[in-house]
């Protein structure tokens, strides 16, 4: 493709999905990357695969109606985005946020489609959620919220068809909830949903799979280059779950985690995370619900309100808050002092001047779709247990997800290296289109 039929791709996207730019931008970075691999390969412009892919094959979306605590009824509007499925039945998550919107669900299916044909499992993409708020909710409104969600969804997905997960404002007790929901309306007890609880067919690792895949991922980065991720200082961004699990498998690994942050500030602790530090920050964001300048409090270090942590020295960046979070400015800023290695465990975290910076400065990046897929392998794993109706042990999905890292980074590595440096973006966009769309061919036009 030329830079002009780029271009006229590109505003055809934006024309037909309007006041959508968090899709747009996803669109136009795997479009960039693949366009001199489509050129190579006729077949995939003769087919049309690209026009294919950025439109969702289904969107659902639906009204869920609900009563709350005092009795009030609420209105909230849900979606399920099932963008692809020429490698297996849809798989992403759900989202519960007021800020969700269709196009950020669409971009999420969008990067789900190539993240999950990384893997090498037969998974499709997919994204949902709707525009409900957890936070502040008792546990019964929540309930009766998932319930009331499942009563339209249930009719779209299944083991076969679509295997939604948790992300954003959905975890266990969410899913227990919806499966709950789903198992009523169907008479059947199937694999529909991952990140179910170990007791009814949830998979060991689930909850750690973003955070743990990442840091494999940044291992093998570094060991590409004949280095090792031992006694770097890591900054990263949030304090749920991926930041949580990312800092517990650094600090395992001999690095030292020195900053945490939330949509407050962040904190900056140069002593480096240890394990009372760590148990600290579950409990305050898991069960207190609490802002992350309590551990500044806690552990007497530096707090920096409505700051991110980005201009704090270190060896490694791990952005795991949300899309867009590092700037250009803040890249030039990671740079400047001494970053060698960014990954991200959001999802697109990093603004296109941001990454433009980071490969220009030859830093090491690992994208979204690759590094931060490790949550969607372990769910992919989990499909795989309920399937064969037997569990894993946790050593056993641990060994099996730091193999589908490694065969990831390979992938990326074999489409993009020129003269000894990868352009992780480009090999991850390429080596996940490239499954996909030979799949699409196999397939015909369906």
């Amino acid at each position: 493709m030329k830079p002009s039929e780029v271009s006229a791709f590109l505003n055809r996207v934006v024309k037909r999905h309007p006041v959508e730019p968090e899709f747009h931008q996803a669109v136009a970075e795997v479009v960039h990357s693949v366009a001199p691999f489509i050129a190579a390969n006729p077949r995939y412009r003769k087919a049309r695969i690209l026009e294919r892919m950025v439109e969702p094959e289904r969107v659902i979306s639906f009204r869920v109606t609900w009563a709350d605590r005092s009795g009030e009824v609420q209105v909230n509007r849900g979606h399920r985005v099932q963008m692809n499925s020429a490698i297996g039945p849809y798989k992403g998550g759900l989202r519960f946020h007021p800020d969700v919107t269709l196009g950020t669900l669409k971009f999420l299916a969008f990067e789900q489609t190539l993240k999950n044909s990384l893997t090498t499992l037969p998974m499709g993409g997919a994204k949902g959620g709707a525009d409900f708020d957890p936070k502040g909710r008792t546990d019964e409104e929540v309930m009766r919220f998932c319930q009331a969600f499942m009563n339209e969804l249930w009719r779209h997905i299944g083991p076969d068809t679509d295997v939604p997960a948790g992300d954003t404002g959905v975890s266990e007790r969410e899913i227990g909830f919806l499966f709950g929901q789903y198992k009523k309306l169907r008479n059947a007890f199937g694999g529909v949903f991952t990140g179910k609880g170990i007791p009814w067919g949830g998979s060991h690792i689930r909850t750690e799979a973003t955070g743990y895949g990442l840091i494999f991922f940044v291992e093998e980065m570094f060991r590409h280059v004949g280095a090792s991720i031992i006694d770097k200082q890591i900054a990263l961004s949030g304090s749920g779950n991926v930041a949580q699990f990312a800092a517990e498998k650094a600090m395992l690994m001999g690095a030292k985690v020195i900053t945490w942050s939330d949509s407050s500030g962040f904190v900056h602790d140069p002593a480096g995370v240890d394990p009372q530090k760590l148990a600290f920050v579950k409990d305050l964001k898991e069960r207190k619900r609490g802002r992350i300048k309590e551990y500044a409090e806690k552990f007497k270090c530096a707090y920096h309100a409505g700051k991110r942590p980005w201009g704090v020295k270190c060896d490694v960046a791990l952005p795991c808050a949300t899309q867009n979070e590092i700037t250009g400015d803040d890249a030039l800023a990671l740079v400047k002092n001494g970053c060698r290695c960014v990954a991200e465990g959001a999802n697109m975290p990093s603004t296109p001047e941001a990454v433009r910076v980071f490969l220009d400065k030859k830093i090491l990046f690992g994208p979204g779709k690759a590094a931060n897929a490790g949550g969607v392998a372990v769910s992919g794993l989990e499909m795989s247990q309920n399937s064969l109706r037997l569990s894993w042990t946790r050593e056993e999905v641990e060994k099996r997800l730091s193999e589908i890292m490694t065969n990831i980074h390979r992938q990326c590595a074999q489409y993009e290296q020129r003269k000894g440096f990868v352009n992780y973006v480009n090999g991850a966009n390429i080596a996940g289109f490239r499954k996909v769309a030979e799949a699409m061919l196999d397939q015909g036009l369906v």
